[in-house]
């Protein structure tokens, strides 16, 4: 005889199920318009709050990525704890247990695997309150000048002179000894040049110290230094230390080259020479010859070739 299924049994089993759950929704429904209610609340919480410190962060400093950092952390807090109250309200304790577990255990193992990254974003937090440099100022970083496009909490934008965007990541930033050109408003130009042995030195300082003051744009005029600095293989060479006004990097060299070509000018009205290099040989030194002996050498060398050629081609024709 065929073998007859008896599905009556599983088919209770399931209806008993549903009927289990259907009653335990009936009588968490109260619970879950509640926790419904709350989850809304917790948004515009979790809005409201990160709109009101964003405007006093506003009133307290116009640093872009704290009060960005500060926003978020804000409303993700609020949303954090309106998410632990709604499962506690739902009565999903053990859930809350398991869940808090998973997050110290997923915490620990996203820390080692993502060192780099939570060492730019702590870098970044600190460069934030530190504040090195604002957008727009001009900073050197591990050999690369330009300005400073943007910045956030991971990497820091520079745009050199050359149209290059260079991302440096926070923690390299922080590590590394940050030059800015722009915080001070003013940097200092330095020249070097050489004059003839034949020059009045004096002459030479009180020219040079007159043409740079005359350039407009030089400031702190008390402060500019003039030095010799040695006596050059064919000159006597000087330094000339000024300081400008520094907007930007064009007006840096703008200035440069007025200087120079005011420097020029002065030299060629006063005849003051700017020597060439200039080599001296001297053949007369201890172990040498003199350059006239050289030369009579030479004369003989080629007047012996010549007498021997004549001598072998007689014995030919002989």
């Amino acid at each position: 005889m065929p073998m007859e299924l008896d599905l009556d049994r599983p088919i209770q089993k399931i209806l008993d199920k549903l009927e289990n759950w259907l009653d335990a929704l009936v009588t968490m429904l109260p619970n879950m318009m509640v926790s419904l209610i709350l989850m809304i609340l917790f948004f515009v919480v979790a809005k409201l709050s990160s709109r009101l410190l964003t405007r006093i962060f506003d009133r307290a400093s116009d640093n872009i990525a704290l009060k960005n950092l500060f926003s978020t952390i804000i409303y993700y807090s609020v949303l954090g704890i309106g998410f632990f109250i709604i499962l506690g309200i739902l009565q999903l304790d053990k859930a809350v247990t398991s869940l808090l577990a998973g997050v110290g255990v997923v915490g620990l193992a996203l820390g080692f695997a993502f060192q780099d990254i939570a060492a730019n974003f702590v870098s970044g937090i600190i460069l934030a309150f530190r504040r090195p440099f604002h957008i727009g100022d001009i900073v050197e970083v591990k050999d690369i000048m330009g300005k400073v496009t943007r910045t956030n909490l991971r990497v820091t934008v520079i745009e050199t002179f050359q149209g290059q965007e260079v991302y440096f990541p926070n923690k390299d930033v922080l590590q590394s000894p940050i030059y800015n050109y722009t915080i001070l408003g003013k940097r200092r130009i330095d020249l070097a040049v050489g004059v003839s042995y034949g020059d009045d030195l004096e002459a030479v300082e009180t020219l040079v110290r007159d043409t740079i003051l005359g350039i407009e744009g030089v400031i702190d005029q008390d402060k500019l230094i003039f030095d010799y600095e040695e006596f050059g293989s064919s000159s006597i060479n000087l330094n000339i230390r000024f300081w400008i006004e520094y907007p930007d990097q064009p007006g840096y060299f703008n200035m440069k080259t007025k200087a120079i070509k005011a420097i020029k000018k002065a030299f060629d009205d006063n005849d003051i020479t700017i020597p060439f290099p200039i080599r001296t040989l001297d053949f007369g030194i201890k172990g040498g010859q003199s350059l006239s002996a050289m030369e009579l050498a030479v004369h003989q060398n080629g007047s012996g070739q010549k007498d021997n050629e004549g001598q072998t081609e007689g014995k030919a024709e002989a």
